[in-house]
């Protein structure tokens, strides 16, 4: 498992303990003295990302869980108080959820480089195997906490994927009685969910042991796929692999930092922002971008069973590969046909994903079934076949000689490569944000907001007026449950002082108890107090309403959205572009037309309007020139009206924006200080083993 090791403490205590327990000897010789291949490259460096996003996960994931309420009545409510009220949450939050993607993102890398690189054979097939074991729990454990949100997308995630197990003959009922605890998903089935959230990451730790075990005893692959013969093949980890994960650590870290503090919706679903409802089922029910070519691969198929079947095949396959492919060569760097078969099979995973956010039908369908049989004919029937026809390129004697042959050469295309990477990611990704966008809708035009961009803030003003439109006009249907009034005089927020906000609160009636006699009173508002409903209950609210239910604002910004595609999608990621949701709120005020256009059928009771899904909306015209009176002397117009209310509402769904961005500057400026630092001490480093 180890490297030769010198390691003798000088401190007595320490040398008591080595003698009792030799840990800090098999450390060094595991993380100091290992002999590391010299030639290899930065795609290696994935796997000390991996294990730092494992611990980044695990530790998360435990604060996180401590503030978590897993009941289907408040889990919803408990993530919502979390972001809001615990110190730091909303990055607690954003680290964890995005997190999960970053995970993805370095094990697909990960894989592939395993497979460019033939990682996988002998004497690397136990680990490779366990690799593929970490994947199948990863994906388990990502799946399950993508459930504990609860909102619309988890519950009906949670249900279609579950339902799959129905296809097992037999027994299949019985296992999806089993994981919903009942016959439906719900309470029990969160409480389960959440259960194995918590403990599979230490199953996935302790797997990932097992991995960095059979690495040790069998030894790092590297590009030129020859083994370690001499001293001068291998350099010590430490320094020297060290400080090159090091830095490609930092590296990695500013790019989960951009989604970390201005993207952080950037890979969710908006449908997540609204509260489970088994009554309504999202127009596209669409998983996480990492699933979506195995969902492809499902839908591909038409019968159940065996697109289940075909579903887990398409990983299971991939413990199969050190026997699949006998190629004597490793290195695809030195088999030019399986070179070029190898980033058909990566177009071929990128169009699966990208259909996989389609919806099944047509030519989508058709597509998937071609790119479904290249996927399986890549294992099944190319590399067997490769291996016996192919006639590879010579590859070096040894490490050394690989070493001094790149000496003065053309570097590897390390950055078109990672440019490549993300356009196809973009494709993928904007493909899911295409499918995701409401049917029968008009894109609403796109604003200027002060609050865009990494510099981005509220106004102040905007945000009072907005208030008072919603206080005014909204208020009368609308709920706004997550927000107290104290938030108003909190930093970030529209600006109020305590007084103030207090003087507000008093506005209100709230309903407590009960009192000394066991009965319920109304007493006036305090700012601990959250904004009351404006009905007693659903029932109430959809009497009142010609049987619509009007949704509370609190997360409308967040909950609404609309696709933007490819390439706009990609576009959006460099200029930092998030503003669907306030764009849609605000065009949805001012679309009401009088008349709906010739030949559309309005049913009775509905409006018709430019930006809602179908045009066919129950909520009447809410605004009206001159319906609201500005202090200020602001145009008191329904343009001026729809901007102010949802730039309120805006704070409202995310009351730390502006914490969001100052602190996501101060951590850009030091991660590339560290990053810069880190790359001229890995340069002075490797300066002697060239």
């Amino acid at each position: 498992m180890s490297g030769p090791s010198d390691f003798q403490p000088t401190n007595p205590a320490l040398k008591w303990i080595e003698r009792r327990l030799p840990i800090m000897g098999l450390m060094h010789s595991s993380f100091v003295a290992y002999p590391t291949p010299r030639n290899l490259n930065y795609w290696w460096t994935f796997g000390a990302i991996l294990s730092f996003m494992l611990g980044v996960q695990i530790l998360t994931g435990v604060i996180l869980a401590m503030h978590y309420t897993p009941h289907a009545d408040m889990a919803f409510k408990s993530v919502e108080l979390i972001v809001r009220d615990v110190n730091y949450g909303w990055l607690l939050r954003n680290i964890h959820a995005s997190g999960a993607s970053m995970f993805f993102f370095a094990v697909y890398i990960h894989m592939f480089r395993g497979l460019y690189y033939g990682s996988y054979k002998e004497p690397r097939e136990v680990l490779w195997i366990l690799g593929v074991i970490i994947y199948l729990l990863m994906m388990a454990t990502g799946f399950m906490g993508y459930v504990l949100p609860w909102g619309q997308m988890s519950f009906w995630g949670a249900t279609v994927i579950t339902n799959l197990f129905s296809a097992v003959p037999y027994f299949g009922e019985s296992i999806v009685t089993l994981l919903w605890g009942g016959y439906a998903v719900g309470n029990p089935t969160l409480n389960r969910f959440f259960s194995l959230h918590y403990l599979l990451p230490f199953v996935i730790a302790g797997v990932v042991v097992l991995h960095i075990w059979a690495l040790h005893v069998a030894g790092q692959n590297n590009p030129a796929g020859v083994e370690p013969k001499t001293e001068k093949d291998t350099v010590p980890f430490t320094p020297y692999a060290t400080m090159k994960d090091m830095f490609g650590v930092s590296c990695f870290l500013l790019f989960f930092a951009w989604f970390i503090f201005y993207m952080p919706n950037y890979l969710g679903d908006a449908e997540n922002y609204i509260p489970a409802n088994p009554a309504v089922t999202p127009a596209h029910i669409v998983p996480e971008w990492y699933y979506l070519p195995f969902y492809a691969i499902l839908r591909s198929i038409p019968n159940k069973l065996a697109g289940v079947v075909a579903m887990f095949g398409a990983i299971i396959i991939l413990a199969f590969l050190p026997w699949l492919d006998s190629a004597k060569t490793r290195s695809s760097k030195y088999r030019p046909l399986a070179k070029q078969f190898f980033w058909m099979f990566v177009v071929v995973c990128i169009g699966l994903g990208y259909l996989g956010a389609q919806p099944p039908e047509g030519i989508y369908v058709i597509v998937g079934r071609i790119l479904t049989f290249l996927y399986f004919a890549y294992f099944l029937i190319l590399l067997p076949l490769l291996a016996r026809i192919e006639k590879p390129r010579p590859v070096p004697n040894s490490i050394a000689d690989d070493v001094l042959a790149k000496t003065g050469g053309k570097p590897a295309p390390m950055v078109s490569t990672v440019i490549a990477l993300m356009v196809a990611g973009g494709l993928l990704l904007g493909g899911a944000e295409s499918a995701r966008a409401a049917e029968g809708s008009t894109k609403p035009p796109a604003q200027k907001w002060s609050f865009s961009g990494p510099f981005g803030k509220f106004d102040r003003g905007a945000m009072q007026r907005g208030l008072k439109v919603y206080k005014e006009v909204c208020a009368s249907c609308h709920g706004l449950s997550f927000v107290a009034f104290r938030n108003l005089a909190e930093a970030g927020g529209p600006g109020y002082s305590v007084a103030q906000a207090q003087a507000f609160a008093s506005e209100y009636k709230v309903k407590d108890g009960p009192n000394d006699q066991g009965e319920m009173f109304e007493r006036p508002g305090r700012p601990a107090d959250y904004f009351p409903s404006p009905f007693p209950n659903e029932q109430a609210a959809r009497a009142a309403n010609g049987g619509a239910y009007p949704p509370d604002l609190s997360l409308i910004t967040k909950a609404r959205s609309y696709g933007r595609g490819f390439p706009m999608f990609l576009i959006d990621f460099f200029t930092q572009y998030q503003e669907q949701g306030p764009d849609y709120v605000t065009a949805l005020l001012q679309g009401y037309e009088d008349k709906p256009p010739a030949g559309f059928n309005l049913p009775e009771g509905s409006y018709y309007n430019t930006y809602f899904p179908g045009h066919a909306i129950k909520m009447p015209k809410p605004l009206n020139d001159g319906q609201v009176t500005y202090d200020d002397g602001s145009p008191a117009t329904v343009a001026q009206y729809a901007k102010d209310v949802t730039h309120f509402l805006m704070w409202a769904a995310e009351p730390h924006m502006e914490a969001r961005k100052q602190l996501g500057m101060q951590v850009f400026v030091f991660l590339i200080l560290l990053t810069v630092l880190l790359y001229f001490t890995k340069k002075k480093v490797w300066a002697n083993a060239h």
